[in-house]
């Protein structure tokens, strides 16, 4: 059975009747009839409303319908340029929403404590603010990939906001992500390995020469730069000789946030040799403050002149923007020329994404809708794609409160963001032979349905606001929703990865003329609605929105709603 004999056997059910134990019963037995042998030249077919979707999907947490209409009509290129082009490389900090529940005698109301003293009395509050400000930055992303490669980099170089003591630190390791997320890579891994949480996280403040700490240096190669596939050989001995090299590195907590410190002292002054894997290059043992960071620089060269360190990045790129399955074909066509433009270009990550996501190979219809989202992208990007209002940034407490319905259901539904389960990051994009199939199951999958029928039908209420979808938003964008089938048409291009069947189509269609009434009756009911001063504009518009929701649930509650 294919990919889509697969969705087609699952999606014939009512979607009221699929559980998580059918999906993940389909999935394990899916087998895809084959896959495809296009590499890394630039795409040079049709680019229209379905490559542009898919394109956009990957890219983005939710695809609005401005983001779509905004960028019909334009070249891959232009498109590609635009994605890698943020205005804004930091957003704006968590702030002191909490001042009206407990008292914060150094940050004022609406003000931002990432610079302020550690309180232990307001800590918990301040860690639950950066995780719901975290999740928001998806929610109210602009148009661009900063924030999906934010995402890319806190799994790569996963930390747990758990195990850090200050939530302040929390703050400054998603800002060097911010920082560099699209720059360089060996500029990111050097930002990142004295990072003051990273340095927390993998004991690399314990890293001394009287007692070499091994941690960070075997996580450094195993799961951030070289990976531990079948060319990947490095040695125990390289872990001795890394951790030697990175000896010294600090953190000085009387700083507001604590900082990176480099204690000289500390620091093994030896030369240290590292093995043929890397070319048996010698790091020239330094003594005084710039030590580290010099000696640091020098790894780094090593460790990026491998050619498996690009090759590791790139497969990881794959998963994460393609689909999980690396076949030979792939890894000739795909993996190993993208590594080589990779590398050429000094580990530049706009370089690479823009190679991939302009590839045949991204484009190809056997890389489409193939890939589970993510909690984050499911439901973070349902509140982008329906524009869902949320309170005023300004109303503070009630804002963290409504970015923490979203967090709190990443968590239930196995995206606790901020604390990946380990320093793996999640599993999803990494674990064999399940990958992005492990977010489906008998709990996870009601609990995605749930999600969005609560926000499209109940809402979340706290005080006299509720935090609520409303379809008309999306509709009113529509090229022509007074007709039946275009309104049907724009809504599951806008809405799903791959055309619907017939019957599906068929089934949407009678929702909004019930009883296989003429297509005119649509056309007369949705004018009424949209007309105030027509007499039956209050019942046309109360009939028009309980059928637009219905077909809204009706399309989010399909195993392809589920799809990127």
């Amino acid at each position: 059975m294919n990919r889509k004999q697969f969705f087609e056997s699952l999606i014939a059910k009512n979607s009221s009747q699929i559980s998580g134990d059918d999906v993940n019963a389909k999935l394990q037995t899916k087998t895809v009839g084959r896959r495809t042998s296009t590499g890394i030249n630039e795409y040079t077919g049709t680019f229209g409303d379905a490559e542009l979707m898919h394109l956009l999907r990957r890219s983005l947490f939710g695809v609005k319908v401005s983001d779509w209409k905004n960028f019909q009509g334009k070249s891959l290129k232009t498109v590609v340029d635009s994605l890698l082009s943020p205005t804004v490389t930091q957003p704006n900090p968590p702030i002191n929403y909490y001042g009206s529940v407990v008292n914060d005698p150094n940050v004022p109301l609406g003000s931002t404590w990432v610079n302020a003293p550690l309180d232990p009395n307001v800590e918990p509050n301040r860690k639950g603010g950066v995780k719901a400000w975290f999740w928001g930055l998806t929610a109210f992303q602009n148009t661009d990939l900063l924030q999906k490669m934010v995402m890319f980099w806190h799994n790569h170089f996963a930390i747990q906001f758990l195990d850090i003591p200050d939530s302040r630190a929390c703050y400054t390791y998603l800002k060097t992500i911010h920082t560099h997320a699209l720059g360089d890579l060996k500029t990111l891994t050097k930002a990142v390995t004295v990072d003051p949480a990273m340095l927390f996280y993998l004991n690399g403040r314990l890293n001394t020469k009287v007692a070499p700490d091994e941690n960070y240096a075997r996580e450094l190669q195993e799961l951030f730069t070289v990976g531990k596939g079948p060319n990947s050989k490095y040695t125990e001995d390289d872990v001795k000789q890394i951790a030697k090299i990175l000896t010294g590195w600090n953190i000085n907590p009387l700083t507001n946030p604590f900082s990176t410190a480099f204690v000289a002292s500390n620091h093994d002054t030896k030369d240290k040799v590292l093995s043929s894997f890397y070319g048996g290059v010698t790091i020239k043992g330094r003594t005084g403050l710039t030590a580290g960071e010099l000696e640091l620089d020098d790894l780094l060269t090593a460790i990026f002149n491998t050619d498996e360190s690009a090759q590791f990045i790139c497969r990881k790129l794959y998963r994460f923007f393609v689909y999980y399955e690396i076949d030979s074909n792939t890894e000739t066509n795909v993996i190993a020329p993208l590594a080589k433009v990779f590398k050429d270009s000094g580990y530049d990550i706009k370089t690479v994404l823009r190679t991939l996501l302009m590839s045949e190979h991204f484009f190809d219809s056997w890389n489409r809708g193939c890939i589970i989202k993510d909690p984050i992208t499911h439901q973070a990007g349902f509140c982008r794609q329906l524009e869902i209002a949320f309170p005023a940034p300004t109303n503070y407490l009630l804002h963290y409160q409504m970015l923490g319905l979203g967090q709190g259901y990443g968590q239930v539904t196995q995206m606790n963001y901020g604390d990946p389960p380990n320093v793996a990051g999640w599993p999803a994009w990494y674990q064999e032979p399940l990958y992005s199939r492990s977010w489906i199951n008998s709990d996870t999958l009601p609990k995605r349905n749930q999600f969005t029928d609560y926000l499209l039908y109940i809402g979340h209420k706290i005080g006299t606001f509720t935090l609520m979808a409303d379809p008309w938003i999306v509709v009113k964008q529509f090229s022509n929703p007074g007709v039946a089938d275009d309104l049907i048409n724009d809504t599951i291009t806008f809405m799903l990865p791959e055309p619907l069947t017939s019957a599906q189509v068929a089934s949407i269609k009678a929702i909004l003329l019930p009883g296989g009434i003429p297509d005119y009756n649509w056309a007369d009911e949705y004018r009424a609605a949209t007309t105030p001063s027509d007499p039956n504009y209050n019942t046309a518009y109360s009939s028009v929105t309980s059928k637009l929701k219905y077909m809204f649930k009706f399309i989010m509650n399909l195993a392809e709603y589920q799809l990127s």
